[in-house]
C-alpha cells in the first residue's frame, strides 16, 4: 500500500534519532506532493523543532529554494514564517507523521495548530500520542474539517515508541554492545568513529550508565562524552561484587568532574533513574538480562567474516529494527518478546 510506503520512510528516519530526543519520543514525518516525496525529516533533540516542522520547512524550501526560511532554526520562528507565507502551497500535499501531532504549546508551538492552518490535502498519522499533555491533535484536525487518517503502520510506530512509552511509565533500560559479524567483542575498538560519536551523544542524554566491575578493571575506560561538543557526562554505577576500595581510582572514569560514581553489588540504583544505558559484554548481559528492555547492537561489517552470528538466537530477543550508520556500521535494536 502506497500510504504505508511513505509512513515507513518517516519511521526509518525517526529510528536514526532513537534515544537522542529524550525525554521526547523519536518521531518522523514525510511530505508528499502528487506522489513525489518533498521531504523526510525527524525530531532530533528536545526543545528543537518537531518532525512535522522540520519536514514542512524542508518541503517549503524545495518549492521555494531562495526563501529566507532556510536560515531559521527556532521552531517559533519557522511556525510564524510558514503561517504568514505558505499561500496555500501545501493544499495539494499529504503529510505522514509517525505520532499524533502535538496539540499543546510547550518548548515549541503546537504542530496540530500549524497543520490546521496550512490545510494539507490529507494528514496521515500512524499512532496516537500517549502523553496526555500533548494529545488532542487528531481531534483538532478533525474539528477543522481536514482529511485525517489514523493507524497506517501502527505496529511499526508503536515499536519506535517503545523507549518513550517506558520512560513515561517508569524508566527505560537498554544494553549497548559492539561486535563483529561473528559475534566477537574483544580486541579494542570494533566500530568506526561514527559509532563512537553516536554512543557519546547518547551518553549526554542518559541519567545513569551501568558497567561491570571486570570491564572497569580490564579496560580502564573513561566513559565520558569527549567526542561530542556537549559537556555532560552521565553518573556511573559499577556493578561489582568486589568492595569499592579494590578499584584503582586512577582509572580515568573516576577523574571526570561533575559526575557521581557508585560501586555496588546491587542494581537498586537503576530504580532511581529514568533513562539508563548498560554497557558491557556477554557476561554482564547474562547477569542483567531480566532487567533490560532493549538491546542496541553496534555491528561492524568492516571485516567480512566467514561465520555470521544469529543475533536473535544469541540474545534470545526479537529484532525490531536495524539501519546502517555508514558503510560498515549497522545499528540493530532488539527487545524482549513479552514486553511488546
Amino acid at each position: 500500500m502506497q500510504s504505508c510506503y511513505y509512513m515507513q520512510k518517516a519511521i526509518l528516519k525517526a529510528w536514526q534519532y532513537q534515544f537522542l530526543t529524550y525525554p521526547n519520543p523519536a518521531v518522523g514525518a514525510c511530505v508528499v506532493q502528487n506522489g513525489k516525496i518533498l521531504s523526510i525529516k525527524a525530531h532530533q533533540k528536545a526543545g528543537d523543532p518537531h518532525a512535522e516542522v522540520n519536514a514542512i520547512k524542508s518541503a517549503f524550501l524545495k518549492l521555494h529554494p531562495n526563501s529566507k526560511l532556510k536560515d531559521m532554526t527556532k521552531s517559533s520562528d519557522i511556525h510564524k514564517f510558514l503561517l504568514e507565507n505558505h499561500n496555500g502551497c501545501f493544499e495539494d500535499c499529504q503529510i505522514y507523521v509517525t505520532l499524533e501531532p502535538c496539540n499543546h504549546i510547550g518548548k515549541t508551538p503546537s504542530c496540530a495548530m500549524l497543520l490546521e492552518q496550512l490545510r494539507f490535502q490529507k494528514t496521515i498519522i500512524a499512532t496516537l500520542d500517549i502523553n496526555q499533555e500533548a494529545t488532542g491533535g487528531l481531534i483538532r484536525l478533525q474539528k477543522a474539517n481536514l482529511d485525517v487518517e489514523i493507524g497506517i503502520c501502527k505496529e511499526e510506530a508503536k515499536e519506535l515508541l517503545t523507549p518513550f512509552r517506558l520512560w513515561q511509565k517508569k524508566n527505560f533500560k537498554f544494553f549497548k554492545i559492539a561486535m563483529r559479524e561473528d559475534g566477537s567483542i574483544d580486541g579494542g575498538y570494533i566500530t568506526s568513529q561514527d559509532s563512537l560519536d553516536l554512543v557519546h551523544h547518547i551518553r549526554t542524554k542518559i541519567d545513569l550508565l551501568v558497567i561491570g566491575g571486570n570491564t572497569v578493571r580490564t579496560d580502564r575506560p573513561t566513559l565520558d562524552t569527549r567526542f561530542v561538543d556537549i559537556d555532560k557526562n552521565p553518573d556511573i554505577l559499577i556493578y561489582s561484587s568486589n568492595p569499592p576500595e579494590s578499584f584503582d581510582k586512577t582509572i580515568p572514569l573516576f577523574g571526570i568532574t561533575n559526575r557521581k560514581v557508585t560501586i555496588s553489588n546491587s542494581l537498586e540504583m537503576m530504580n532511581e533513574a529514568n533513562f539508563i544505558m548498560i554497557e558491557g559484554g556477554y557476561h554482564l548481559f547474562e547477569n542483567i538480562k531480566n532487567q533490560i528492555d532493549m538491546i542496541m547492537v553496534f555491528m561492524s561489517h568492516k571485516d567480512s567474516l566467514p561465520k555470521k552470528i544469529d543475533i536473535e538466537k544469541k540474545f534470545g530477543l526479537k529484532q525490531i529494527h536495524s539501519y546502517f550508520l555508514n558503510e560498515t556500521d549497522e545499528i540493530i535494536f532488539l527487545k524482549m518478546e513479552e514486553k511488546i
